[in-house]
């Protein structure tokens, strides 16, 4: 749950109403709906505790195995700019979804091994296939170019499908699945952000960049602006809150921020990238259509964010896909992001109102057992502030670990995570803001999860906090760390004999990144040894914590971790083995 009095006290400086910009349908889904609820559960004393519903659970099995098609573009967008694009196409075995496998190629041939797929991919409509190839059994990620001067630059999506048939024989394997490409005309006046299908990050692209896709890691506050025309004061904002170019890179505007705000054209000029709030108008398509129409044009663009926390609120569940719909049609160069609080309330219904998946939560200073309102907080009952969490830093990395396991459970392509970080205290639920290091390790958490861009809620913060942000921004958005962050998902470390650290790593040619976070408060006395997935030669440089890791026996070896310490290591491997 968002810190509401806390953002009314500062909405009020500005002469804006908290119910004008968070204002809400009456709840609609789930249970009890005239009761006073959140994520579904009831959270004032004087009610009974009941079921919430919406849970996303594992499909049920039958002990057949599937072979699952899937396939994207593997960027959201191309321009007419460009000459190729690629498909990314999986076949995995699944025990849920798909058409029945069988490891043969047909009953009158022998059974001879069924290891390859043969597919094409064709425009709906058109027989001529854009790729046809073949796709190995079981592989994922495996990615077929195709020449763009086959389609038309235009602003819908074109519709495309993929055949698969298996060899001959009486039983035959075959399947479909479709998707979408868009190719768009370029917009050499305005901005656009292409979402990477394999890799989980964004590209973006504008006159700053010559008009070439870079990659972009936004980092950030909610930001709150003093709603100044003056156009002196908007440089003055974005020069301080950016720290001139080497801090903070992005911001979601809040209050302040008038559509036709010069504050926009500061942004523009001095390259902080945006994401419009439309949450305050995203279930009236009206004002949505006004407000997209007047934003959209503008260079610092980078995405659209509509709802905030709608499965907290219980919004009807046709409202943010609503929006995303009409966002694509009016804006279809931008993505658009919405913010999750719960667990898992309804997840499969709310999420698909987004293009990327911010989930906020905020486990510093809570009381996880028992809530403001009189209430204990469980699985079905009371509100702590932070929806089924325990009150640490290991909450981020559980919640984006739900998140992926929902996503897997429902058959859908993983859409980008970004992670809201806690930076502020009070309403009775926070009774304080976490320490630098906690706010250091829960980024990193994010980030060994896969995470692709922070927002923290929301700015201004405390001096303390603003300064750690900033630092840890001026190194994650650049590089070398960017290219590992987003360079592809990472994978796990597990440190033999320290459960508490959490670990992961990336690997870009001929370079490793470690990021490591000792998650409890004690030191842990050394050496502390983590064991490499790869031939390590040496340490190149320790990018973020400061710490004195060393190489030893193809290890990374420290003789003492600080309690509340994160750690990006960068090694260089040998790639000849």
């Amino acid at each position: 749950m968002k810190p509401l009095t806390f953002l009314h006290g500062l909405l009020a400086v500005f002469s804006l109403s908290l119910g004008a910009a968070v204002a809400q349908d009456e709840p609609d889904t789930g249970e009890h709906p005239d009761w006073p609820r959140w994520c579904g559960k009831v959270y004032e004393s004087g009610y009974p505790s009941f079921e919430p519903g919406g849970h996303t659970v594992a499909p049920p099995t039958n002990g057949s195995t599937y072979l699952h098609l899937q396939f994207k573009p593997r960027y959201s967008l191309y321009l007419s700019t460009e000459k190729t694009a690629s498909f990314v196409v999986n076949a995995a075995l699944s025990p849920w979804f798909g058409e029945t496998f069988a490891n043969s190629s047909g009953y009158n041939v022998g059974k001879a091994p069924f290891e390859e797929l043969p597919f094409e991919i064709k425009v709906v409509g058109d027989d001529v296939p854009l790729v046809e190839s073949k796709i190995k059994v079981n592989a994922t990620g495996v990615e077929f170019p195709f020449d763009l001067a086959r389609l038309k630059p235009r602003v819908a999506p074109y519709e495309v499908v993929l055949s698969a048939a298996s060899g001959e024989g009486n039983r035959k394997f075959t399947a479909t699945a479709t998707s979408e490409v868009l190719y768009l005309p370029d917009n050499p006046e305005g901005s656009a952000t292409k979402i990477d299908n394999v890799k989980g990050g964004l590209l973006f692209k504008n006159a700053q960049t010559e008009q070439k896709f870079v990659p972009l890691l936004p980092y950030g506050y909610y930001g709150l602006y003093n709603g100044s025309n003056d156009t002196a004061v908007a440089d003055s904002f974005v020069h301080d809150y950016t720290s001139g170019g080497k801090g903070l890179n992005a911001i979601i505007s809040l209050a302040g921020f008038a559509d036709t705000n010069p504050v926009y054209e500061s942004m523009d000029k001095q390259g902080l990238r945006f994401m419009f709030d439309l949450r305050g108008s995203y279930k009236n398509l009206t004002d949505t259509e006004i407000r997209v129409n007047t934003i959209k044009h503008h260079t610092s663009l980078f995405a659209y964010w509509t709802a905030d926390e709608p499965d907290g609120w219980q919004v009807p569940f046709d409202k943010t896909p609503a929006a995303q719909a009409l966002i694509h049609q009016l804006d279809p160069y931008h993505p658009v992001a919405i913010t999750l609080n719960c667990q898992d309330y309804y997840f499969g219904a709310y999420s698909i109102g987004g293009d990327i998946l911010m989930e906020d939560v905020y486990p510093i200073g809570i009381n996880s057992t028992f809530s403001k309102w009189g209430t204990v907080c469980n699985t079905t009952l009371g509100d702590c502030g932070c929806d089924n969490c325990r009150g640490g830093i290991h909450d981020v990395s559980s919640r984006l670990d739900d998140l992926a396991m929902y996503e897997e459970w429902l058959g859908r392509w993983p859409l980008p995570k970004f992670h809201n970080p806690q930076v502020f205290h009070g309403e009775d639920y926070w009774a304080r803001d976490p320490t630098p290091d906690e706010a250091r390790a829960m980024n990193a958490l994010a980030f060994n999860r896969g995470a692709t861009g922070i927002f923290g809620w929301t700015w201004p913060s405390t001096t303390e906090l603003f300064d750690v942000h900033s630092q840890m921004a001026g190194v994650v958005t650049n590089a070398p760390v960017s290219e590992f962050l987003l360079g592809g998902q990472p994978d796990r470390l597990l440190v033999e004999g320290h459960a508490i650290i959490d670990a992961a790593y990336w690997v870009q040619g001929k370079r490793a990144m470690v990021s490591v976070v000792n998650g409890g408060y004690e030191d842990i006395g050394g050496p502390v040894s983590i064991t490499l997935p790869v031939s390590a030669t040496g340490v190149e440089s320790v990018a973020f914590g400061g710490l004195p890791w060393e190489l030893a026996g193809g290890q990374l070896v420290i003789d003492k971790l600080p309690g509340m310490s994160t750690s990006f290591i960068i090694l260089n491997i040998d790639t000849t083995g």
